[in-house]
């Protein structure tokens, strides 16, 4: 018998791993970190939509800013992964802002 309840962390997280759930609740997490990984400059130029199979939408401002942001894809990819053993980015799509002024 266990000492107190368990915390419903644990238990989220034993079902998300039994649903096979875990890997994709680590990518989603790249889209709250994407400012911090990017840094300012980028982050003031772009936006994270979602990610869906391994794939991280980003929204862009311009379409010079996506033809830079491509050159450092290689990069970027491996920031957001470092320490990560599950839910890895496998792409990202940089996509024009509807808006680009929203971002």
């Amino acid at each position: 018998m266990a000492d107190g309840p368990d915390r419903i962390g644990e238990l989220l997280g034993g079902l998300f791993r039994k649903w096979g759930l875990q890997g994709e609740l680590e990518r989603q997490s790249a889209l709250e970190q994407w400012d911090e990984i990017v840094g300012e400059g980028i982050a003031r130029v772009t936006r994270p939509q979602g990610v869906a199979r391994g794939v991280l939408y980003v929204e862009v401002r311009s379409s010079a800013w996506i033809t830079e942001l491509n050159l450092m894809r290689h990069d970027l990819l491996a920031r957001l992964n470092a320490g990560r053993s599950e839910g890895r980015i496998e792409r990202i799509v940089f996509r024009l802002a509807e808006e680009p002024d929203d971002i």
